[in-house]
């Protein structure tokens, strides 16, 4: 079975305008354009889903403002050194911050970073879909062979992007739903040198996001297992990778979506130009659409209110799947996010 648009996805691309003509907005009509450059924070390694992503939207940005828009790496404590810095710039729309915005979301309940979704503007481009990979080398012939192993030897090694990363998300996810599940959590600067330390054989195993492995997957260096998704996924030079619900039928399956965002505390005028953008530009954007395309993950051009909903869906099923682990430092409830 090939990973096709379901009911959902067509609905949600109908949503975000994508069957609609084409708006035509040029940079002279924008209520805001950037006097200088606008620099992006990524606050993850380079090389991961983060950066590629945000390089890609870069470069429609720069085309629909005519301003350079420049990506700054700064990783560090699970992503919110760099998304603090974003909070502290001025809030005058020169600084964005990227990434997953299930992160944004759950940072207060984690104890790193004072901060809710609900803080600021989300601009939203794709979905990305969790996977389970290990080295050619590890000895793991599917899913149901790692599984066996995290239940009997408890010592497997896998890494990371971190402590509140996309893969530590699947792995929490596997544990909450499989019983005796234990693993030796090998933390990374991102989802890149994650994946980079798999290919090594540093670690036997990896959960981090299917644009992050892609390529060693296409090349044949790590074996993808499973993906977080509802039923199996094609990835493009290289074939099926199965659903994880084939092994773990309870396992949750939201969207982690990511994008850029900015306080809402920016002027009003300078979100409007980037919603303009959004409507105008890249949801039409055909690099996007080749990114997505690539590398497996949906194009979800949201912004506004329907990025927020769309968003917080994974933030309270992350949140709670913390709480429950014992991860977390505040109880999501105390701060608005309500169980599924």
């Amino acid at each position: 079975m090939k990973h096709r648009p379901s009911l959902n996805r067509r609905a949600l691309l109908a949503a975000t305008g994508l069957a609609l003509p084409a708006l035509r907005v040029s940079a002279q009509t924008l209520p805001w354009r950037p006097e200088r450059p606008v620099t992006i924070i990524v606050p993850w390694a380079a090389g991961g889903s983060t950066d590629q992503m945000a390089r890609v939207t870069a470069a429609e940005l720069e085309e629909a403002f005519g301003q350079r828009f420049v990506i700054v790496n700064q990783p560090g404590a699970s992503g919110s050194i760099g998304t603090r810095n974003a909070m502290q710039a001025a809030p005058d729309g020169y600084t964005w911050a990227a990434g997953a915005a299930v992160d944004v979301g759950c940072y207060r309940v984690l104890g790193l970073l004072d901060t809710a979704l609900a803080d600021w503007s989300l601009f939203l481009t794709v979905a990305n879909i969790n996977t389970i990979a290990v080295n050619p080398r590890a000895g793991f012939a599917d899913f149901g062979a790692l599984l066996a192993a995290l239940q009997a030897r408890r010592d497997v090694a896998v890494g990371t992007a971190g402590v509140s990363s996309a893969g530590r998300n699947m792995m929490e996810a596997v544990r909450a739903a499989a019983p005796a599940v234990n693993y030796r959590h090998a933390t990374y600067d991102g989802g890149n040198p994650a994946v980079l330390a798999a290919v090594a054989g540093e670690v036997p195993a990896v959960s981090a996001l299917l644009v992050e492995m892609a390529e060693m997957i296409r090349g044949r260096r790590l074996v993808p297992l499973a993906v977080q998704a509802e039923s199996p996924v094609t990835l493009q030079g290289f074939g099926e990778i199965p659903s994880i619900r084939r092994w773990l039928p309870n396992v949750p399956t939201p969207l982690n979506y990511f994008g850029i965002w900015a306080p809402k505390t920016v002027p009003a005028p300078v979100l409007q130009a980037m919603g303009m953008v959004w409507e105008s530009r890249i949801k039409n954007s055909q690099r996007l659409k080749d990114y997505a395309d690539q590398r497996a993950a949906l194009f979800t051009p949201l912004h506004g209110q329907a990025a927020f909903d769309a968003a917080w869906v994974m933030v309270r099923q992350t949140a709670w799947l913390y709480h429950d682990a014992g991860l977390g430092r505040v109880s999501p409830d105390t701060v608005g996010i309500q169980r599924l």
